[in-house]
């Protein structure tokens, strides 16, 4: 059975059909239908049911994707075994921050591709939380409060942020000077997010409220400027706006805690190697580049 075969078929039952997996394969969509309706055909049973939303596996499909997906694990983790220097191939599928990833995270990303030249990085950045295994990503970067999911989350790195507003807002309409102040005054957000500041040893939870909602970090600092409202971000998005005077730290008696920068994949007991690495090698540059994702930068 062509080891190819079970990868896509793998990829199909987990993206949950074939225009997703298509897209996590790098491969066109008749070339994916044509390795099923082959691996269907060889094993004499139909191991999907084709609907207009995508692809519903059948129970015979149910029981192969587990035996599919742990032959291609070890295949792929003997290909690797045999390549000069462990090196790593195939495709490797990164979503990042649109706001701070192209500057912050691209020069690890160049290390990765440099120690592991037959391995394809493809990035895709946005600022929104993407779905991993729906759009077809191996895993994302993503870097503040992780909201709760079934996602498999590893700290690489630590980032700072501020409450920041503007000094015409707060003309206009003050600035809060306690945690409990801040639902009274109008939140510039990326969804429905909690904020968190340190009361002493103390982390205090508040739920903000507000109209104005933006998937990008970089608008929300925009909107920040123009007076909209008041906005937690970090301090590398809001950097030149504070040393411009645009934007103004406002309620530092109680600082936001340190929030993460992690790597985030689906869930399973073993990730893939090549997962593993990047994870490995985000950590490793952070270390030596500690000041990365701190204020100043």
């Amino acid at each position: 059975m062509n080891i190819e075969d079970l990868q896509t078929f793998v990829a199909v039952a987990d993206a949950g059909g074939v225009s997703a997996a298509a897209r996590r394969l790098g491969l066109s969509k008749s070339i994916v239908s044509r390795r099923l309706v082959r691996i269907e055909a060889e094993l004499g049973t139909q191991l999907l049911a084709r609907t207009t939303r995508g692809a519903a596996l059948t129970e015979a499909g149910s029981t192969f994707r587990d035996h599919a997906a742990r032959a291609s694990a070890e295949i792929d983790t003997a290909r690797e075994a045999i390549l000069p220097t462990g090196g790593l191939r195939g495709r490797l599928r990164v979503a990042v921050p649109l706001s701070s990833g192209p500057t912050r995270f691209v020069p690890a990303l160049a290390e990765m591709a440099h120690r592991h030249p037959l391995l394809q990085i493809s990035t895709s950045y946005s600022d929104r939380f993407v779905d991993l295994i729906a759009e077809g990503f191996d895993c994302a970067i993503r870097v503040g409060t992780l909201p709760d999911s079934n996602l498999v989350a590893k700290r690489i790195g630590a980032v700072y942020g501020s409450l920041v507003a503007s000094p015409g807002y707060i003309k206009a309409h003050g600035s809060p000077r306690t945690p409990d102040e801040v639902v009274t005054h109008e939140a510039l957000m990326q969804g429905t997010e909690t904020w968190q500041f340190l009361d002493g040893d103390r982390v205090v939870t508040v739920q903000p409220q507000g109209k104005f909602k933006a998937d990008s970090g970089a608008a929300l600092a925009a909107a920040a400027a123009a007076e909209l409202g008041i906005a937690w971000l970090p301090d590398c998005i809001v950097h030149d706006y504070v040393a411009s005077g645009a934007l103004v730290p406002i309620m530092t008696d109680y600082p936001p805690p340190p929030a993460g920068t992690y790597v985030v994949r689906p869930p399973g007991l073993h990730p893939a190697r090549k997962i593993r690495v990047l994870t490995e090698t985000l950590i490793e540059y952070f270390e030596r580049h500690p000041d990365t994702l701190r204020r100043d930068r």
